[in-house]
Order: structure tokens, then sequence, then C-alpha cells
């Protein structure tokens, strides 16, 4: 059985892959000691070859978690947030839009810019010590093909940079756990790779019939119980747990009223399509 994807070369697709048992149950968890902790005090007069030191000993550490993800599928791992550093911020904040519309908060990626160094290194104190607060979506709408319209949460910048972050760090985990007909919000694959494999799977095998299916209301119905349930197979930090329950009750300011958000997460937050896919993971992909 193989859960890895082939290089999809000349028209090739996935083999047959066969999602195994998912890692359902509380297993061994994953100590900080294992996963090589590091201090989480950031110097911020760090000279260029220390950079880059610290760089490789933070891709190591990833490196780290990732290898663990593969060989323990029971593994819940105590220790993340530590991953989540000074750096791992910069380049998230790196990693966003430019151009893209301010939050609630009004701060756009030039203004953040200004003193950067000192504001994350600001933004990860808060993270790391608890006083982080999430900051409410705001809500805006696109038009659809069919007329209606599709509501999107604008998250504040400090949290799309700490979305980011958690992503990059929890991506090591389930993109070793994520099943190789999973494409979509996925590093390295997406609709063209999906249409690849349909391709090759028509082609040269026996199908007798196609079913083509849409989640209605996917992302705001999202059930964060379950989907919290659906966490903890894997991540036993709690404070990574409770970044993740922030962004989801942070709830929705739409024309200066707020509302609270008891279901979903907003469509346009960075951590939404990661989130989707563990939901789908459990409740959809392990089931086909």
């Amino acid at each position: 059985m193989s859960r890895t994807s082939s290089t999809h070369v000349g028209g090739e697709s996935d083999g047959r892959v066969v999602p195994t048992n998912g890692p359902n149950g509380s297993g061994a968890s994953h100590s900080e000691g294992q996963e090589g902790r590091r201090s989480t005090k950031e110097n911020t007069e760090q000279t260029p070859s220390s950079r880059t030191q610290s760089r490789n000993h933070e891709s190591r550490g990833l490196c780290g978690v990732r290898v663990a993800a593969r060989q323990g599928k029971r593994t819940r791992f105590t220790a993340l947030l530590h991953h989540v550093t000074v750096p791992q911020l910069r380049d998230s904040f790196s990693a966003l839009k430019r151009d893209a519309a301010p939050g609630v908060d009004g701060v756009t990626w030039r203004a953040y810019e200004t003193d950067l160094d000192a504001r994350l290194v600001n933004l990860h104190g808060r993270v790391h010590d608890g006083t982080y607060r999430a900051q409410p979506s705001k809500r805006s709408y696109i038009p659809k093909a069919d007329g209606r319209q599709r509501p999107l949460g604008i998250a504040a910048l400090e949290d799309k940079i700490v979305q980011h972050a958690v992503a990059v760090v929890l991506q090591q985990i389930y993109e070793a756990d994520f099943v190789g007909f999973s494409y979509g919000f996925r590093p390295g694959r997406g609709q063209h790779k999906a249409l690849d494999a349909l391709w090759v799977g028509l082609m040269r095998k026996r199908v007798n019939w196609v079913l083509d299916a849409d989640i209605r209301g996917f992302f705001d119905t999202i059930d964060h119980g379950w989907l919290t349930r659906f966490l903890e197979h894997r991540i036993a930090d709690r404070r990574i747990l409770r970044l993740m329950r922030k962004w989801l009750r942070a709830g929705v300011s739409e024309d200066g009223a707020w509302s609270k958000t008891e279901v979903g997460t907003p469509q346009g937050a960075v951590i939404s399509p990661l989130l989707a896919n563990i939901h789908l993971h459990y409740v959809f992909d392990l089931w086909a």
C-alpha cells in the first residue's frame, strides 16, 4: 500500500492507492525531546551565517516531525508550537500576498513591513506566552457563476502570519497521513494533477461510471466539535489546539457588527484549507 504520489511524468498518475486505517487511537505521545526542542528565544541581532545555521536547525526540526509522523501513524505530538519561531513567522509573512485586502485591523502588508523584525518578535512572544488574541474575520462577498454570492472571511494580517506558520508545521504531519487520491489544497498538487489522474484512470482502467459531487456550503458548515476530535487524533499540544479554537471562535465582522461563529471555518483564512482537508480525510477519504 502506498500513500505517496508518483511524479506524474508523461501523464502518469498515482497507482492504485488503498487508504489504510487512520490514526484513530490515542497512541503514543511524541515528546519535545524526540522532536529536537529548540529554545523559543530569538536573537534579532544574528549575523547572516548564524541565521543560516538557525534556519538549517529549524528545517531539521520540521524534518524530524515529518519522519516521526511517517513512522508512527498513531503518534500524538505533544510539542509543536516551539517550531513556530521568529524566522518561521518572517517566512510566513513573506509568503502572504502583498496587495491583499486588509482585515478588521486595517493593517496592510506594506505597513506591517515597517519595523518588521520588532513586530515579529513581539508577535512571537504573544503567541508563546498565550496573550495572542485572534481577531474576527471581515466578511466580504464574491459573485458565483449561478448568481449567488460566496462569503469570504478576510483575516487580520497577524492572524494570517500565525496561521501560515502553524500550517507549515502541521503539514509535516498531515502530508504523511493524507491519501494519494487527495489533491485539493496540498503542496505540489492541484486540479491539473487531479485531472491527469482522472484521465489515466479513464484511459487505462475499466471504468463503468463516474461520480461528480459537490459538498454544499462545506467551509461554512464544518462542525467544530468533530474537527477538534479529528485534530486530537494527532495533535496533543494544547497550545496548538488552543490557537485553533481561537481562530474558529473569533467570529465575523460585517458592516461593523460582530457575530460569533459556532460552525464553519472562514473561506479565505490561511488555515482553513488545511482544516478542511483534515476534516475530509476522516469523514470521506478513509471511507472512500
